[in-house]
């Protein structure tokens, strides 16, 4: 019997609607950022291996690329609604065999991803636990753990993930703030980090891949469009305060830290902490003192356990989105009566993360060089080519329609598309470097883009030949959810023409 997409409105498939506003979506998806890991990391890599102390200008450079992309990512959001994400906007702006393409990719790019978070966040609490308590016990029962409490939260529904995730949030960036203004006020930060002679030394497209791995998850505010207040406005503005926010945090960070190495030493004292990663460390230690540097430490573990919260929200949502229109078993597509959450996708999202951890668990490979580098990295470069073709979609999409908005629909969404597609060919060129392996195995990983794109289109004539009334329901489903909630702005918006002092 071929399987039918469930119908729509049905008890048990519909997500929460209504439940986060700006604040709540931003939090999701800077959660999945990672602040703190993010610098203590992968901008550490990039002032390494990339142009050392010009990384904050490298990181403004990103910044602007990403708005550019925002700019006609905000005009779709205001015509589009759909948990599909990306997926969606493909499918609107190149039709549905490449929208296809694009959302194999999010499936892999995702969950390839939370996989790698979920060894990492167990690698590096199995360490933290046993340096500051003498616990010694194996990464994967961490891991483990870490799988559990995910599944708990996002059981209790996406609002409740989105104020654990705020907690966490501020408790990772405030520990970073005190340290970039104990280096201010000590002694100052160094213009010459700014000045262009700086910036563009060294290796500045290895610099900008890792400042733009530091982006990795802002893309995610569009999946929780169907769960937002008034998503046609919410979206767009949780999106400019995302880029801004990863930013301006970003740069003002790597700024205090090259400012305290030196802007023209930083490269080589990072290089030299490289093969211990503890450079953060070392300069916590030098201006926060001993117990502040702990705190960094299990702050660290908190910031890995809501990455990982984020992501498998943001993966979730593409299974979701797969399974609701019938790609996946409708099984996948129902949710929580209480609260919408989509535990069966959630539950299959953690089950494959968990499986893979154990394959590498059991083959007694690193969880790091081995698990972290292939996961990870191919995730951040599936997540990298999916916010490419949604930048393209945007533009085709506008061009088609003939819309007369030049800026705001084809020149900076343009631009937007070309620094992205520049910066997943680096990501492609340099991909052992980003996945901080020189594995010829995990070199190889970027060819699962190609495996994406060829399955994506296969599926879109096999589905149009065999399964047509599934082929169909890829637009239909969007159309039906971006209808609802233009009904429900235009309601709200009746209702304060009717009643203006409560407007």
């Amino acid at each position: 019997m071929k399987s039918q997409p469930l119908e729509r409105g049905a008890a048990g498939t519909e997500l929460s609607s209504n439940a986060l506003g700006v604040g709540g979506i931003v939090f999701l998806v800077l959660a999945a950022v990672a602040p703190l890991t993010g610098i203590i990391v992968i901008a550490t890599l990039g002032i390494a291996l990339g142009n050392g102390g010009g990384m904050p200008g490298t990181f403004i450079i990103a910044t602007l690329i990403l708005l550019l992309f925002a700019v006609g990512y905000a005009q779709m959001a205001k015509k589009l609604v759909s948990a599909g994400g990306f997926y969606a906007f493909v499918v609107k702006g190149l039709g549905r065999p490449l929208g296809l393409v694009a959302g194999n990719i999010a499936m892999l790019g995702y969950n390839c991803f939370v996989a790698g978070a979920i060894g990492t966040s167990g690698f590096f609490t199995a360490t933290v636990i046993n340096d500051l308590t003498g616990l010694d016990l194996p990464w994967f029962a961490w891991s483990l753990i870490s799988v559990v409490l995910v599944f708990l939260l996002t059981r209790r529904g996406i609002d409740f993930s989105a104020k654990v995730l705020g907690v966490c949030l501020i408790l990772e960036v405030s520990i970073l703030l005190v340290l970039d203004f104990n280096i201010l006020l000590t002694h100052g930060f160094s213009f010459e980090a700014l000045m262009p002679h700086t910036v563009f030394s060294g290796s500045l497209g290895l610099a900008l891949l890792f400042a733009a791995n530091c982006f990795v998850g802002f893309e995610a505010t569009g999946l929780f469009g169907e769960e937002a207040r008034d998503p046609h406005r919410t979206i767009p503005k949780a999106t400019y305060i995302a880029i801004v926010f990863i930013g301006v945090f970003s740069a003002f960070t790597t700024w205090a830290i090259v400012s305290a190495l030196g802007v023209a030493q930083a490269q080589d004292a990072a290089v030299e902490h490289l093969p211990t990663g503890d450079l953060i460390f070392m300069l916590a230690g030098q201006y926060l003192g001993d117990t502040l540097t702990k705190a960094m430490m299990v702050l660290l573990l908190v910031s890995l356990f809501a990455a990982l919260l984020a992501l498998h929200n943001s993966a979730t949502r593409y299974i979701y989105a797969y399974s609701r229109v019938g790609i996946l078993t409708p099984v996948l597509s129902r949710t929580r009566k209480a609260n919408g959450a989509p535990q069966n996708a959630s539950a299959a999202q953690l089950v494959f993360g968990t499986v893979v951890c154990a394959i590498y668990y059991v083959a007694g490979l690193d969880p790091i060089t081995a698990l972290t580098a292939s996961m990870t990295g191919f995730g951040t470069l599936g997540i990298l080519a999916l916010q490419t073709l949604a930048a393209v979609a945007v533009v085709v999409h506008f061009r088609r329609s003939r819309d007369p908005r030049f800026w705001a629909t084809l020149v900076a969404p343009g631009f937007g598309a070309l620094g992205l597609a520049a910066i997943v060919l680096l990501a492609i060129l340099n991909f052992t470097t980003l996945a901080g392996s020189d594995s010829p195995i995990i070199g190889a990983l970027p060819w699962l883009l190609a495996v994406a794109v060829v399955t994506g289109l296969a599926t879109a004539q096999w589905l149009k030949a065999r399964r047509p009334h599934v082929y169909a329901e890829l637009l239909s489903d969007m159309e039906h959810y971006d209808k609802v909630h233009h009904d429900v702005a235009d309601d709200a918006t009746e209702d304060r023409s009717k009643y203006p002092s409560q407007a």
